[in-house]
């Protein structure tokens, strides 16, 4: 048997009521009290009761373990009228105490009611427990109940807003950490979209911001910035072309009119920033907007599309600093005439190296886009020796072997953390575990652990290489060598990863393989 039961106000009489409540669910109201005649009285008092466009469910309960029990599955309920006596003389104050303390439950509003007013003195009562009033039952008429539940109620619904709001701006505040990192800006968006709607009080069931800007070479992009509700994720959704049929649309007339829309229960803001930000906010929404909810949502957007567009000017810069380094890279790899996809095939052996030794996310970033730079030394080396076909002579080697610290020299002065690491790398890739290596002659662990891995990753991708010397070895030969120069050439450590990486290394030769045939 069910410990307590309940029901909804009067049916309504159309079609539209039904869908109107559905988006807005009726208020949860709980009665308990162990005289059923109060039950039905307060049922009917209230059965047209409305706020905000809300109904009240009602759920009754005839003693005060059944309310606990209610209080403990439903986290939901609004308001609680509760009566003093019922098992006992002190039955509905001891639950009082027990929902507020065992339950944690400071947000349902209670409204306790006595037939017996003597039995429990008001004023010890209000001050001793956390309650919204105390009534006696023959005080509450219909109006005065009414009057009751629209301040409870009211109560009940800020103390919510608060509580989401500061949820809200915990997911703010844990999001702003990597806003900075333009790839999770949307995260960012959505967390501060999601805050905004809280505090707007607005239920939105779908929610997307997006940013609609030209280039120089007047090329549209449109990049969805922000995502909230119950709609496509994110992830789903990579430009406006897969954004919902109807969103797609309403979008795309807002770009076309330049100026907002609405229809219904949509909302599309279109707004401009300036030349080269403008953004489309699309809204569908249950519950008309006022003035001040627009000019908030206006705000939200607005902050939001100019810090994606700062971010995204900042990540075209660096992505665009990643490229040359590359290119800088072919550029050294072809003037010595070793392949240009070396460069590219060491930066992802080297990351992915990086990854397997359990370095930070900031160390596996940072080698990919240095690794091309471990030869750029080179550029400082006559053509002369770096052409010669045939074995260099003790002098010529000699001269080779500065290209190390030529390179440490062009990048050493540079304060950027990929210089700073390309420059270690330069210097130390050629140093050996063993002591034997060049410039410096350093050993084990003074050779920092990124020259370490270029130093093997560097040999392995030319071992599987077919070179104007030599042709492609199998990777069996490769492993053999590997193991052959473990604390010798290279750190032990070093060696046993890159062995359980293998494979993955002979697949990137495929995946990038050499661009042309060497002479």
């Amino acid at each position: 048997m069910a410990l307590f039961k309940k029901s909804s106000e009067m049916p309504s009489k159309n079609g539209d009521d039904q869908k109107k409540r559905a988006q807005l669910p009726p208020w949860k109201v709980a009665i308990i009290d162990d005289e059923s005649g109060v039950h039905d009285v307060t049922k009917f008092a209230l059965s047209h009761f409305k706020l905000d466009e809300r109904g009240l469910e009602f759920y009754s309960c005839y003693s005060a373990a059944e309310g606990f029990e209610l209080l403990k599955k439903e986290s939901d309920i609004a308001l609680a009228f509760v009566d003093v006596v019922m098992e006992h003389d002190h039955a509905g104050l001891d639950l009082i105490e027990r929902i507020r303390g065992e339950l944690k439950n400071q947000s349902t509003r209670i409204i306790l009611r006595t037939g017996q007013p003597g039995s429990a003195p008001e004023e010890r009562v209000i001050r001793d427990f956390d309650i919204n009033d105390y009534k006696a039952k023959t005080e509450l008429t219909a109006s005065k109940l009414k009057s009751c539940v629209y301040t409870s109620l009211r109560s009940y619904r800020d103390i919510k807003t608060i509580e989401q709001s500061q949820r809200g701006m915990e997911k703010v505040i844990s999001a702003s950490s990597s806003v900075l990192r333009s790839n999770t800006l949307h995260h960012f968006g959505s967390a501060v979209l999601e805050q905004t709607l809280q505090l707007l009080n607005l239920q939105s069931s779908a929610l997307y911001l997006t940013s609609y800007h030209q280039d120089l070479y007047q090329d549209t992009q449109m990049n969805l910035l922000a995502t909230t509700g119950n709609m496509v994720s994110y992830s789903e959704i990579e430009n406006v072309e897969s954004l919902p049929g109807e969103v797609k649309e309403y979008i795309i007339e807002a770009i076309a009119l330049k100026k907002s829309i609405i229809h219904d229960n949509v909302y599309v803001g279109f707004y401009e920033f300036g030349n080269d930000v403008t953004s489309i906010l699309y809204l569908q929404h249950n519950t008309a907007l006022t003035p001040l909810q627009v000019r908030i949502l206006e705000l939200f957007a607005a902050n939001v599309s100019l810090t994606f567009e700062n971010l995204a000017g900042k990540e075209n810069v660096q992505q665009t600093q990643k490229e040359l380094i590359l290119i800088i890279g072919d550029a050294i790899e072809q003037r010595s005439k070793e392949t240009g996809a070396h460069v590219r095939r060491v930066a992802l052996m080297s990351e992915l190296l990086a990854e397997k030794l359990g370095q930070s996310s900031e160390f596996i970033e940072t080698i990919r886009h240095a690794a091309p730079l471990h030869d750029v030394g080179k550029i400082g080396i006559p053509e002369s020796i770096l052409h010669k076909p045939g074995k260099l002579t003790p002098e010529e080697w000699e001269i080779m072997k500065t290209h190390a610290e030529k390179g440490y020299n062009l990048l050493a002065d540079s304060n950027r953390i990929i210089a700073k690491m390309g420059a270690r790398i330069a210097y130390t890739h050629h140093e050996r575990w063993d002591g034997d290596g060049y410039p410096r002659g350093i050993s084990g662990e003074e050779i920092p652990l990124e020259g370490r891995i270029m130093a093997i990753v560097d040999v392995i991708d030319a071992l599987l290489s077919k070179r104007s010397y030599k042709p492609a070895w199998p990777a069996e030969k490769v492993i053999e060598y590997v193991l052959e120069q473990s604390g010798k050439q290279f750190d032990p450590n070093i060696c046993e990863a890159s062995l359980a990486l293998m494979e993955r290394f002979v697949a990137i030769q495929t995946e990038m393989p050499d661009g042309h045939e060497e002479t």
